[in-house]
């Protein structure tokens, strides 16, 4: 007769088999992003020396950085300085690549944070919405709405709501995280300008902050709220037509017990894997609307970077960008074993 495992020794070895695929996803996103940056045409030396240099100053930048060496030799290396944190020194900034995606991240951590939020506080109930009344108005409407936030482009919706929310009818402010005038005033304790200005005490600031980032939290939230309302809608209309909602329909509980305690109670157990994958993909492509806006995050670091051949600040940002990626998606995973009673037991 087979031994049962103690539940504990379950968990430990879920946790240990976690442990390992993250550390494995994560070698391979560095090596996947270490051999992109050798591959694309951009010439780090030249970089640093322009275009002007003399050969002897750029067979001298060359040797420092090690270019000389087997690729794997440098894979190997980058990696090792991977490990104590050390991603290199931008050559843009011409400080650590460490610092200056600490200094940066925060804003759109911010950003991608309140996006979410928005988009779940919204697009859930559209999804919920949109499936009980099936093929009827309210579903078309939010279908329709959904639909346009998810198919068209968000720089151009980024132009146009600066065209007329800034421009033209002045409710919020333009591009930028904070007016001219207040940049400075906050001495940065977490680098989210929002946090920092309530710790600080600094109200004007965290109210010119807020009249920045809304319409930018609004697009991203829209588009959030296109992508998890359809979703939403999908998963409530399998969830709708199971025996046990006609069931509880035949037992005389109320449409809102059957709608949200039983058929949203079970679709919720996917939608944390899609919310989780969804954030992870606010935070990753936020690239074109940081720069619509002149947001001073991650996403405009990179692309700047990018324009201007600083491979170590773009593979930096690249890592991170995919470890954060990686990490929502095993924690979306821990969740689901954990609200999912069936994912438990096949578990063990």
């Amino acid at each position: 007769m087979a031994a049962i495992a103690s539940p504990n020794l379950v968990r430990l070895k879920r946790i240990a088999n976690g442990l390992v695929t993250t550390a494995i996803t994560l070698l391979g996103l560095v090596a996947l992003t270490f051999f992109i940056g050798r591959v694309i045409p951009i010439d780090p030396v030249l970089s640093i020396v322009g275009e002007k240099a003399t050969p002897e100053a750029y067979d001298k930048v060359f040797y420092e950085l090690g270019l000389d060496k087997p690729v794997w030799e440098q894979f190997t290396s980058y990696t090792l300085k991977l490990l104590q944190g050390d991603f290199g020194t931008s050559f843009t900034t011409t400080r650590p690549v460490l610092t200056d995606l600490l200094s940066f991240f925060p804003a759109t951590l911010e950003l991608a944070t309140l996006g979410l939020v928005l988009g779940v506080v919204l697009g859930i109930p559209a999804g919920v919405a949109s499936a009980y009344w099936h093929d009827k108005w309210p579903d078309h409407l939010i279908r329709i709405i959904g639909l346009i936030g998810y198919s068209v482009p968000i720089f151009w919706l980024g132009l146009v709501g600066l065209y007329v929310f800034y421009y033209k009818l002045s409710w919020v402010a333009g591009p930028g995280q904070l007016d001219v005038f207040y940049v400075g005033v906050v001495k940065p304790i977490t680098n989210s300008i929002l946090i920092d200005s309530l710790l600080r005490g600094e109200w004007e600031v965290f109210w010119n902050a807020v009249s920045h980032i809304i319409l930018p939290v609004c697009l991203i939230g829209y588009f959030s709220m296109a992508y998890l309302s359809r979703m939403t809608r999908s998963l409530m209309l399998d969830q709708l037509t199971q025996e046990y909602v006609l069931t509880a329909r035949l037992k005389g509980a109320s449409e809102l017990e059957v709608v949200l305690g039983h058929a949203l109670r079970n679709a919720a157990i996917p939608l944390v894997t899609i919310i989780a994958l969804s954030y992870g993909g606010l935070l990753e492509g936020s690239v074109l609307i940081e720069t619509v806006f002149g947001w001073p995050g991650i996403g405009n670091y990179i692309a700047s970077s990018l324009f201007r051949g600083d491979i170590n600040a773009v593979l930096g940002g690249t890592f991170l960008v995919g470890a954060i990626f990686i990490l929502l998606n095993q924690l979306s995973d821990v969740l689901y074993a954990t609200l999912d009673p069936r994912t438990r037991e096949a578990s063990k």
